[in-house]
């Protein structure tokens, strides 16, 4: 154990200790650079839907809108999956323990390139069945397999950049991911006008200007830490096979990863639903989760945060800090989404007009378009401060090593939404489709929150009687 790297790193930026000081401040210090990192990641997904939306028509909109749960479902499972490793990674860093974050670092990498290549081969080969299954209309169909598979092919890059990023954010640095999240996010908006104004590769341009500009970040991420963190480096002695960390790598990682997926489940049943609707129902929903993601930004932010505090403290044996953690995220969170929810509600027509140029449609498919994307923000957003909180006790049970009940959360979202994508449509028609995201946050957040203060409880206990 080698106690000096890590009050040097404390000591001079190169991550931050979370086992010590006031949980507010750190709190609020580590999650700006990741909200500001957020803030750029949604400015070029957005510049990705405005082009696209702009120069290549509501069509190519709604392609790409509706291949949003197949991307959640495959990239969701991968990001939960690196998160969840750098959490047993957090859990060494705050420990003290020198040779546990090697061996932690390594696995990270095996992990995750195993993984990734499997996952590359299984979602590129399946990408036409699922579109099919999901009853994508005819007319938008070969344009959402245009942009998918581009992104599916480029998941390598996807898999370097967030490993990269979650290990840093493992050992307290929140800053380095945000600077090559900028760069990228610029970077991103060049290619996007270059492949898709001047190159017209139509909705595979946007793509592509994705997955590049996330492979350069991932690249300079990694070089960043071979270059600044030596505490992270590892020789070959630290990829020796250790079943007892595997295990827990994986299990931390899977549990994380198919909690994403099974979310992701249920909004693909839900689009299968919303596709009966046709092309501009479509456009409309998407344009509005566009609004919803930009403004609920915050929620995403908390919620790592919470998972790398809480995994540092764990190991670090501090549970009372993980308790006053909780209980003040959980008032910035709430405090983030009635602004979120104040926005939405009352700048629901500018921001969603953002999304798509009017000059090239027709009237009544521009106010179709508003009026259906209006219905949806004011349905959900009255529901954010729901959504936020799950967001918290999700990755703190997933940052003190209980990864059950997230991922039991994740099956209660997926029956809440399948089972309200079934029923409601027929009764309330398009705010159907809309009901099913805050039926689903509930169904959630209950039980996550039941699971959490019995877990803490039951640490607490056992560390007052050792």
């Amino acid at each position: 154990m080698n106690i000096r790297i890590f009050k040097k790193a404390h000591k001079t930026g190169a991550g931050l200790d979370m086992t010590q000081g006031e949980p507010f401040k750190l709190l609020l210090l580590y999650a700006f650079p990741i909200l500001l990192g957020n803030v750029f990641q949604q400015l070029y997904n957005m510049v990705d839907t405005i082009i696209v939306g702009r120069y290549l028509g509501p069509n190519a909109l709604a392609a790409v809108g509706n291949t949003g749960p197949m991307n959640f479902l495959v990239l969701g499972f991968l990001y939960g999956m690196t998160s969840g490793f750098a959490v047993i990674t957090a859990q060494r860093f705050g420990a003290h323990d020198s040779e546990g974050l090697k061996k932690s670092v390594a696995l990270n990498i095996t992990l995750n390139l195993a993984v990734g290549i499997v996952i590359t081969a299984v979602a590129c080969a399946t990408t036409m069945p699922i579109l099919r299954l999901i009853n994508t209309p005819e007319n938008i169909i070969h344009l959402s397999f245009n942009y998918i598979f581009v992104i599916f092919a480029g998941i390598p890059a996807i898999v370097l950049y967030n490993g990269c990023a979650c290990v840093l954010r493992a050992v307290g640095d929140s800053v380095t991911p945000l600077y090559f999240l900028i760069f990228s996010a610029f970077l991103n908006i060049v290619l996007d006008i270059v492949f898709i104004v001047q190159f017209h590769w139509g909705v595979a341009g946007a793509a592509w200007a994705t997955v590049l500009s996330t492979a350069i970040a991932g690249i300079l991420s990694c070089i960043w830490i071979v270059i600044k963190y030596p505490e992270l480096h590892v020789k070959a002695v630290h990829f020796k096979w250790n079943w007892p960390l595997t295990k827990l790598h994986l299990f931390t990682g899977m549990s994380m990863g198919f909690q994403f997926s099974i979310t992701a489940i249920g909004t693909i049943v839900l689009e299968g639903a919303l596709n009966m609707f046709g092309a501009t129902k479509i456009a409309a929903f998407t344009a509005a989760q566009k609004v919803e993601q930009l403004v609920t930004i915050a929620a995403g932010v908390m919620g790592v945060t919470m998972a790398n505090y809480s995994g540092q403290n764990l190991g670090a044996n501090k549970i009372d800090r993980i308790k006053e953690g909780v209980t003040k995220s959980v008032i910035i969170s709430v405090s983030f989404a009635v602004v979120a929810a104040v926005i939405a509600w009352i700048f629901n027509d500018q921001l969603v007009g953002m999304f798509l140029d009017r000059q090239s449609m027709d009237e009544a498919t521009w106010v179709e378009i508003i009026e259906s994307a209006r219905t949806y923000l004011r349905i959900t957003s009255v529901f954010f401060p729901v959504l936020f909180v799950i967001f918290i006790y999700r990755n703190v049970l997933q940052g003190i090593g209980h990864g059950f009940w997230p991922l039991m959360g994740g099956v209660f979202e997926l029956i809440a939404r399948s089972a309200a994508a079934f029923a409601l449509p027929a009764v309330l028609g398009f705010a159907g489709i809309c009901a099913a995201e805050p039926l689903a946050w509930f169904a959630a957040a209950i039980p996550l929150a039941i699971a959490y203060y019995v877990t803490i409880r039951t640490i607490s206990q056992g560390t007052a009687r050792r």
